[in-house]
């Protein structure tokens, strides 16, 4: 088989710290990962290596089966990072077209993808003022908006819905739902629980390794307990316990 995402035995430490432990792990397309951890777990680690922003000490990250970092891999991968890359001084419809050109997407029909991509996080009127005057969560949904831009195979995206309100988070699981049934890959960190319900699969990364990776309901009843959280609450205790 043919991962979209793959790392097999991958490592990295900062310093004295080993933050990963020879970790694994695969992304189907047609699949919605949930990667899970507390704070400094390496979640952003394991996404920065596999996009090829920072480097494994040992192991193998492939994408698209290619190791990044790939120009050519640019158009088909939709990333949305923890802190908001943007242009403050534009608006965001020229911050979305500026990052369109980044990933070399045709200029036709641009204008309507735009818009497209800003129906699905609600920017409405908001696409043509400038980003020096949104709020937290106006920038988190610019930065998902671009991240959708040209309807990636791949879509990674990072803590995607921190500050945005429950009805929009709605919305956007919605569009995800609908993008893993048209056949997309998608890794999504979080630290909203319930979120960590509407994934397919759940890899949860604690003390360098991901130590659970199967199905929200599979992972409940292996753990008996009734939610993702108690999940999570009951690895970290054994963890701390061994």
């Amino acid at each position: 088989m043919t991962y979209t995402i793959e790392l097999q035995q991958v490592a990295k430490s900062f310093g004295n710290q080993k933050v990963l432990k020879d970790i694994d792990l695969n992304l189907k397309q047609g699949e919605i990962l949930g990667l899970i951890g507390p704070s400094g777990a390496g979640k952003s680690t394991v996404i920065n290596i596999a996009l090829g922003v920072e480097q494994a000490d040992s192991g193998q990250a492939n994408i698209l089966n290619q190791t990044m970092p790939n120009r050519q891999l640019l158009a088909e991968i939709g990333y949305m990072a923890q802190s908001d890359a943007l242009y403050e001084a534009l608006t965001a419809y020229e911050n979305v077209a500026f990052f369109a050109e980044m990933k070399g997407i045709n200029k036709q029909g641009l204008d309507q993808e735009i818009k497209r991509v800003a129906d699905i996080v609600s920017l409405g009127d908001a696409l043509y003022k400038n980003v020096a005057g949104f709020s937290g969560g106006m920038k988190r949904r610019l930065s998902l908006a671009i991240a959708l831009i040209g309807n990636p195979r791949l879509l990674v995206l990072d803590e995607p819905t921190v500050g945005i309100d429950p009805a929009l988070r709605r919305q956007i699981w919605h569009e995800l739902h609908k993008m893993r049934d048209a056949g997309h890959a998608i890794l999504v960190t979080t630290h909203v629980m319930d979120e960590a319900e509407l994934v397919d699969r759940v890899a949860l990364l604690l003390g360098g390794r991901i130590i659970a990776n199967d199905a929200p309901k599979k992972l409940e009843a292996a753990y008996g307990v009734p939610t993702i959280e108690d999940v999570f609450l009951k690895a970290e205790e054994e963890e701390s316990n061994d």
